[in-house]
């Protein structure tokens, strides 16, 4: 018993965060890169104030790292992103079933138990026009409560920014 309930909170501790991917280009000189901007024809999928709100919380975080946002970079961001519904396929059966005289009878009723959750996968890109083209690349999942508030918006932005931007630059071999 005491090692299901152990299992059952790791489960609900790593399915409750954010799950970040990297890949890179593995010729990359990283320490090149000293400035930044944004492409001017991102389609983020997200409302405009939510890009707002990104762009703001990912400024930050990257002037924190040393970086400038330039008009004249050394590479450019690309946001994307999509809202995900994961199905809450759980229900709790309900049955009565009978029978006399060698005939058997039956009805069954599913409840749905739960709500469909929302999740948002965010990929940011680096780009270098100039040689490699894509060079960095990190996809995020979490989950996205579009009826939250913008200040709760823009904290949860940060917590996903940060667990972005952990491994960069990635620890070449």
């Amino acid at each position: 018993m005491k090692h299901l309930k152990f299992l059952l909170i790791a489960f609900l501790m790593t399915s409750c965060g954010t799950i970040v991917n990297y890949d890179y280009e593995k010729s990359t000189d990283f320490s090149t890169y000293k400035t930044y901007n944004y492409f001017d024809d991102m389609k983020t999928g997200l409302s405009e104030l939510d890009t707002k709100r990104l762009v703001r919380v990912m400024d930050k975080k990257l002037l924190a790292m040393g970086f400038s946002r330039t008009d004249h970079p050394d590479f450019y961001i690309d946001i994307q992103s999509e809202s995900i519904v994961n199905r809450n396929n759980s229900s709790v059966g309900v049955g009565v079933g009978g029978g006399s005289g060698g005939g058997f009878g039956g009805v069954s009723v599913g409840i749905p138990v739960g709500q469909n959750k929302q999740s948002r996968v965010l990929i940011i890109d680096f780009v270098d026009e100039t040689k490699t083209g894509l060079f960095w690349q990190a996809i995020s999942e979490s989950s996205y409560n579009p009826n939250a508030s913008p200040e709760k918006r823009e904290a949860i932005f940060a917590k996903i920014i940060d667990k972005v931007f952990a491994e960069y630059p990635p620890q070449q071999d």
